[in-house]
């Protein structure tokens, strides 16, 4: 089996978690000093996988009668309406994909909206931000509901290079169900 296909030889699809100003801007509390360093191989992968590509952006939508009110609380320049430009996509991760982006209040992407899209089961490649946040909490979910992973390690921006790092050997924990890779490697069997 190729990172390109499942077993059922689909083609696999590309989700890219949250290309959003709030974790690119410099200003932000959230900003990954990553982020310009990793969209080149998220727009590479995108252009490879056509309309196959699946955007989502964090939003501050939660219950804050959750444990999200006391996220907030910690993260108050973060508890703005939808609307606000922090939570725009950024301008190179605009038209990545036809369709439209998933906004979701979770950390974690995977759920029934994507599965919808992408299939049970699916092969699905992960780029975006924050390694440490977002992307391992999609993984992990989607390997538990029966997805099959790969992580294009090089795509994915971290908190801090060591936080990056650490993320990445959780998820390498996980085979067959997630596998770390890089951009190179899930291009050369496309």
């Amino acid at each position: 089996m190729t990172v390109g296909t499942t077993e059922s030889e689909e083609p696999s699809w590309l989700v890219v978690i949250d290309p959003q100003a709030i974790f690119a801007s410099p200003d932000s509390a959230w900003a990954s000093p990553f982020f310009a360093d990793v969209m080149p191989h998220i727009r590479e992968l995108a252009e490879s996988f056509g309309d196959r590509v699946i955007v989502t952006r964090w939003m501050p939508t939660a219950d804050r009668s959750t444990s999200w009110g006391a996220y907030f609380a910690a993260w108050p320049f973060a508890d703005r309406p939808a609307d606000d430009p922090l939570f725009d996509l950024v301008p190179d991760a605009v038209g990545l994909s036809p369709h439209p982006t998933l906004d979701l209040p979770t950390f974690g992407k995977w759920g029934s909206d994507i599965e919808a899209i992408v299939g049970r089961g699916a092969h699905v490649v992960l780029a975006g931000v924050s390694t440490d946040c977002c992307v391992i909490s999609t993984a992990l979910a989607a390997a538990d509901a029966g997805a099959h992973v790969t992580v294009a390690a090089d795509a994915c921006a971290g908190s801090t290079a060591e936080n990056h790092a650490a993320a990445m050997q959780v998820m390498g924990l996980y085979p067959p169900q997630i596998t770390v890779s890089d951009t190179a490697a899930v291009l050369a069997v496309r």
